[in-house]
């Protein structure tokens, strides 16, 4: 018989598990559903994968909204400003042409009052890179600066800004939220069993202290063994990995060795023979990995090329392996039960994909989660359409970033420009704007993670060939084009003598903070 959703279980914490407590909590508290009880269920023995150190703007808006200070984010969890990525040597091999990069800022052109991009495409191209006629934020990263200066309110930026932070502290910070302000329940106990009922879906779980745990609702965050949704109820996975050949990572922490080195404001994901580097600098450390395909690479080559980048001949440095399943689920809720995070799907953490689809989908799971059992069905099959179409959607966007490359050093790259690893939804949409610039009319899915803005930097970062013969007409506005011009840099130029050093900042911002702590009452 249909019943009311009283409780609902998280299997698993980690960033996922305690993003999803917190929608949760934050809804039904905003619901008046306060005898609805929320239970985070981990095991304090089992590790989490805790490299996800890079977000994306729309985690401000999370963050504000369950209450968590700004201060408070950038303290505990070291964490700096992300203005975007900066990617290195994906165009070319640098042993042909010399360096080369593009950036992927978070300031992302006014395309609807005017789009500069064909503008660009017919007379600018060879002058300045895309990013620096369209955008402000290109520059404000090349000088180290912050998108924030002194006196600004919390998750309030001079330029659109996300965070790098330390995975495992964030979780730690997400996971006191959620208990203090939501009244999430925590559990530490290893799930050694899972129940289910005579109609398949999950009854109970079973824990190593002989407990057994059952609740209306079951969230599965147990990470890439997927024990709910995968194990029990036998989901499997829609592998991607002909379409995206990375599916290994090498990982570790750098200390720095002084505090006087710039500090980054961007992630620099630089290119390699068969893979590429990503570095993301913290307040106290560095976050590096190595993604690379084992088709094309092997463990030893990879971890030799990445000491190689880390100045680590000695072998110093205590790597660690992750492999990695490229695609996700064929249902992410099945009955009372739906999964988020790693238990969902992966790719790789390009472009900050993790953190992005676990806040994502979680805020979708609280928004569509019923108060009645028979209501499950319905809200199952809508998010089951919103998050394939998420995924498809996103393994497109990754998959740009290779196939535009002109890089012919290896196997590697040569077989992501091979037409039969192009998704068909990629390769018409790379067809149609071979003729003409994108638009929103290109994008009319409202719950695209990426859209136009994220796909115009990364096409004409990597130089696509528009060709906009024949389409003069329709750039008849050159003289408005340049006073926008004028007027935006005039804007810049106020910018980059208000701004800050990055780590100046952050610094000066710790001081404050430290001083008020002390005086206190």
């Amino acid at each position: 018989m249909p019943k009311q959703i009283k409780s609902i279980l998280i299997l698993g914490g980690g960033t996922a598990g305690w993003l999803t407590a917190n929608h949760l909590g934050y809804l039904l508290r905003k619901s008046d559903s306060s005898d609805i009880r929320v239970t985070v269920v981990e095991s304090s023995d089992i590790p989490t994968i805790g490299v996800g150190e890079g977000t994306v703007p729309a985690i401000r808006h999370s963050l504000k909204k369950f209450g968590i200070k700004e201060r408070d984010l950038l303290s505990h969890c070291q964490a700096t400003f992300k203005q975007g990525i900066k990617f290195e040597d994906w165009l070319r091999d640098p042993k042909d042409i010399g360096p080369h990069y593009y950036y992927h800022p978070f300031d992302y052109p006014d395309v609807k009052s005017i789009d500069l991009t064909g503008y660009w495409l017919r007379t600018e191209g060879k002058k300045r890179s895309f990013a620096d006629y369209v955008s402000l934020q290109s520059r404000m990263c090349d000088r180290n600066l912050s998108p924030k200066v002194f006196g600004q309110g919390e998750y309030e930026g001079a330029a659109s800004y996300a965070y790098h932070l330390d995975a495992t502290k964030f979780t730690e910070l997400l996971a006191k939220n959620a208990v203090e302000r939501f009244s999430v329940k925590r559990l530490d106990h290893r799930v050694v069993d899972v129940r289910l009922a005579q109609d398949g879906t999950i009854h109970s779980l079973k824990t190593d202290s002989g407990d057994e745990l059952s609740a209306d609702f079951y969230v599965d965050c147990s990470g890439f063994s997927s024990r709910l949704l995968g194990q029990s109820l036998a989901v499997p996975i829609v592998e991607k990995k002909k379409v995206l050949f990375a599916d290994s990572a090498l990982a570790v922490q750098v200390p720095y060795t002084g505090l006087e080195e710039s500090l980054p404001s961007v992630t620099i994901a630089k290119a390699r023979p068969a893979g590429w580097m990503w570095d993301i600098a913290l307040q106290n450390r560095r976050g590096t990995g190595y993604v690379y395909s084992s088709e094309f690479c092997s463990d030893d080559a990879a971890e030799s090329d990445f000491r190689l980048l880390l100045d680590d001949p000695k072998g110093e440095l205590a790597l660690r392996k992750i492999s990695m399943t490229v695609g996700y689920r064929k249902k992410f809720w099945v009955g009372n039960c739906a999964a988020i995070g790693l238990a969902q799907g992966f790719v790789e953490p390009l472009e900050a994909t993790g953190l992005l689809m676990f806040d994502a989908s979680a805020a979708l799971l609280a928004e569509l989660l019923p108060g009645d059992s028979a209501d499950l069905n319905s809200a199952a099959q809508q998010f089951n359409s919103v998050m394939a179409n998420a995924w498809d959607r996103v393994i497109d966007f990754i998959k740009l970033h290779y196939c535009l490359s002109a890089r012919n050093d290896t196997d590697f790259w040569r077989m992501n420009r091979d037409p039969e690893s192009i998704p068909e939804s990629l390769a018409e949409l790379l067809a149609r704007w071979k003729r003409r610039v994108p638009c929103h009319v290109d994008f009319p899915n409202s719950y695209d993670v990426f859209s136009l803005e994220n796909y115009l930097y990364v096409l004409y970062g990597m130089e696509y060939p528009t060709d906009l013969t024949g389409q003069g007409s329709r750039y008849l506005e050159s003289q408005r084009v340049v006073d926008r011009l004028i007027q935006r840099d005039a804007q810049l130029d106020m910018l980059l003598g208000k701004l800050p050093k990055h780590r100046e900042f952050l610094c000066e911002m710790m001081a404050f903070d430290n001083v008020n702590r002390m005086f206190r009452t």
